[in-house]
This record gives C-alpha cells, sequence and structure tokens, in this order.
C-alpha cells in the first residue's frame, strides 16, 4: 500500500482533508481534560481502523502511519503518537513481541505472557513510535474468521489440518500468520505441529466449529504428511508445465527459422516432460485419494457419534420409534412436495443446437467425402454403390440444413447418423507454426 494511494483514500473519506483550519485544529497536540481531545482521539482512531480495513491489512508501522499516511506538505499529526498510545492501554492494537509465540511449548507460552506484562508498564508515547509494527486487534479477529471460513469452505470435518506455508498465505505474509496463529492459539482455535520425515514439515490444526481444536493425534501427523506430499508435488507438476511450455515456445521458434535439427531436441525435451508429468499425477492422484478416504472416515465416525446422541436422547425423552418414523414420514413429504414446485418453476430445456456444433458436423462430414468413406452417413440405408452413396450424403445435407431452421434441430441431427462431437484430447502437441 503507498502513501498516494491511502491519500486518495482518505481525501474520498474525509472531504475537508484539505481545509487548512480544520486540518490546524487536528493536527494540534492533545492538551487539557480528556472531554477536549476525545472526539479528536476518535477521528484518528477510526480513520486508521478504516484505512487498515480499505486496504486488507491488520499489522501496521507507526512511522508509516505518521509520516507518510498523514503528511500534508511536510506537517505530521503532533496527537498520533498519544492516539496510538491510547489505543494500546485500551487493548485495540498490540505489538507482536506482546502476543505468545504460537510455535512453542506450554512453558516458554507462559513466560512470553510474564515478559509481556513486564513490557505494558514501561511502554510510553514517544517509545511506541519506535515500534516496527503494531497489531490492530480488531482486524486481527477478523482476518482469524476470514481464514476459517476460508477452510470451512473446502473441509467438511469440525477440524483440519494445514501446512504452515498455505496458513501463511492464506494470513498474508509471515509475520500475519504469526499474529493470527498466536490469537488462534490464545482461544485454543488452533494449535501448532511438525513432524520430521526426512526433513522438518510443519503445519497448523485448526477447529472449523464453534469447539475448542482437540489434542493432536498421529492421524493429525499422517494427514500433515500427506498434505505436504501433496503441495510438493503439485509444485512439480507446475514447474514441469512451466518448462514444457518453454520447449513448446522454442521449438515453434526453431521451426520457423528452419532449424529442424534444434527443433527435434525441444521436441525431444517436451516428450520427456510430458511422461514425468504422467508420473508425477499419477503419484498425486494417489496421495489424493488416501486424503479422500481418511475425509470419508472420519465423517462416518461424526455420523455414528450423531446417531448414538440421537439414540440416546430419544431414549431418555421417552419418545417411541412410531413418533420418530411419522416425524421422518412427514419430512418426506415436505421434501417431495417442494421437489415438485422446483421442477414445475423450471424452465422446458432448449433443444437448439448452437452454431458451432453444425459447422463441426459440416466439417467432419467433408473430411468424410474427402477420403470417400460414407458409409456411415446412413447406416441403416446398407447401400454400396455410388447412387446410394450420393443419396444418403444428399439425406444428411438435408437433414443438416433442416436442423439450422427447424426448432427441433438437435434431434435432427442425432437421426442424421452423423458421428457424434467428441472432446479435443488435451494432451500436449507439438503445433506447426
Amino acid at each position: 500500500m503507498d502513501s498516494k494511494s491511502v491519500k486518495e483514500f482518505i481525501r474520498k473519506e474525509v472531504p475537508d482533508w484539505d481545509d487548512e483550519l480544520i486540518a490546524t485544529a487536528r493536527f494540534k497536540a492533545f492538551s487539557g481534560q480528556k472531554s477536549d481531545w476525545e472526539p479528536k482521539f476518535q477521528f484518528w482512531k477510526n480513520l486508521i481502523v478504516k484505512i487498515a480495513r480499505h486496504f486488507g491489512v491488520f499489522i501496521i508501522s507507526p512511522p508509516q502511519v505518521k509520516n507518510e499516511w498523514f503528511n500534508r506538505g511536510g506537517l505530521t499529526p503532533l496527537c498520533i503518537d498519544h492516539v496510538l498510545f491510547i489505543m494500546y492501554n485500551e487493548g485495540e492494537i498490540t505489538r507482536i513481541s506482546d502476543m505468545v509465540g504460537p510455535y512453542s511449548g506450554r512453558i516458554t507460552q507462559l513466560f512470553y505472557k510474564v515478559k509481556s506484562l513486564m513490557n505494558r508498564s514501561t511502554m510510553s508515547p514517544e517509545s511506541i513510535l519506535l515500534e516496527d509494527c503494531l497489531i490492530l486487534t480488531t482486524l486481527l479477529k477478523e482476518k482469524a474468521d476470514e481464514v476459517i471460513k476460508c477452510l470451512s469452505e473446502s473441509h467438511w470435518n469440525s477440524h483440519c489440518v494445514v501446512t504452515r506455508n498455505k496458513f501463511e498465505s492464506m494470513c498474508g505474509g509471515q509475520k500475519e500468520g504469526y499474529a493470527v496463529l498466536s490469537y488462534l492459539s490464545g482461544c485454543r482455535k488452533g494449535q501448532y505441529l511438525s513432524t520430521n520425515k526426512k526433513e522438518l514439515i510443519e503445519g497448523i490444526k485448526v477447529s472449523l466449529s464453534s469447539a475448542v481444536v482437540s489434542g493432536v493425534s498421529s492421524l493429525d501427523f499422517d494427514t500433515l504428511h500427506l498434505i505436504w506430499t501433496q503441495e510438493k508435488l503439485q509444485q512439480q507438476l507446475d514447474v514441469i508445465d512451466r518448462r514444457w511450455e518453454m520447449s513448446r515456445q522454442s521449438a515453434l521458434a526453431s521451426l520457423k527459422s528452419g532449424n529442424k535439427k534444434l527443433a527435434l531436441r525441444h521436441a525431444k525435451e517436451m516428450k520427456l516432460g510430458t511422461e514425468n508429468r504422467e508420473k508425477c499425477n499419477s503419484l498425486l492422484n494417489r496421495v489424493e485419494e488416501v486424503l479422500s478416504v481418511i475425509a470419508n472416515v472420519e465423517s462416518t465416525k461424526q455420523v455414528t457419534g450423531a446417531i448414538q446422541i440421537g439414540a440416546r436422547v430419544i431414549k431418555e425423552n421417552k419418545i417411541s420409534i412410531e413418533e420418530v418414523q411419522l416425524c421422518l414420514e412427514e419430512l418426506d413429504e415436505s421434501i417431495d412436495s417442494q421437489k415438485q414446485v422446483e421442477k414445475a418453476l423450471e424452465p422446458a430445456p432448449s433443444l437448439d443446437m448452437e452454431d458451432e456444433d453444425i459447422e463441426e458436423e459440416f466439417r467432419k462430414l467433408e473430411l468424410e467425402i474427402g477420403s470417400g468413406n460414407l458409409k456411415d452417413l446412413n447406416p441403416e440405408a446398407g447401400v454400396s454403390d455410388s447412387e446410394g452413396t450420393d443419396q444418403s450424403l444428399a439425406d444428411a445435407l438435408l437433414n443438416l440444413k433442416l436442423a439450422d431452421d427447424a426448432p427441433g434441430s438437435g434431434s435432427a441431427i442425432q437421426n442424421s447418423g452423423l458421428p457424434a462431437k467428441n472432446k479435443e484430447s488435451n494432451s500436449p502437441m507439438l503445433e506447426a507454426a
């Protein structure tokens, strides 16, 4: 976020920002009773939070806030240090050094808490401007909720395990990931875990429900290893695809320049890349299959637990099986009625065929004419002589013309005996320039 964009945003939010008289009063230092400077404090505090939220950040730099954000022709607010200091005392901002280290053990975290409490007593308006970065606690909570929501969209269980790199990328960076995980750890909604499989593999276990995160199990470590392997294989696939594309471009350039020998070498590199991609993709599919099995097992376990709870509730409340069955039947009737209403409201499907489909069928027909293979144009006729062939061709073209004009063109094309339109293969091929 550059200072120019910030200043443009400030002028939109504060229409009288360039008014000299108002700006002079705003930029003065706090003096007198709290009631005298409280409106000014609220103005600066709300403006700082608005700017940070608009640009999607929750970590700010005090020197940048004073000297870049609110710089008006070399003049900076004399009260900004007191604004940040009051926000710090009220818990609306905090320092990274005050946060509990999420990657350390319980004893170390307790030590960090005691140390941060001792350091808070030494904070002053002058010293807060010397801090490298401050965290806006309100926006930190919003970011943590956003991360959990994003993870919930791709996971069906009440918790999930992600690698540390992915977690930090979702948070916006290493510092941001540290702050978010520290907050989640304090709420007992997140927990750090690591394992050594030839190299250090770090991950985060996050609770996606209102419950606290459960303890780390051996399955969590195995899941982390599989997810880490999946990400590594995906990165390798991306590298292979980039190299294949570079070889393809080089081969095309060599063909244009007439250097067939060099083009052949690049073609061999493309073939080797395609083989490596198939092997890598096969491994990736196997890893994803194992992860899917684990997710299904966990879902089944949750369903089984829910059934057991339901049975216990039925027993405790003395509800008969007949009453439960009656409720289920009423629910099924409601669902069926809703489906009938939705079906009645659905528009009738269109039978029109796209122009591209007709053109494709016509091209296929032309190819068959050129190759002399017209047996499939009218398989029911069973005619092999030239007269039967011409008649089949005329019938097919007549059906094609009618399909282009009639409203039921889709069925007309299908009855003409023409081959169906197939998907083109996505396998890499060397294109001639």
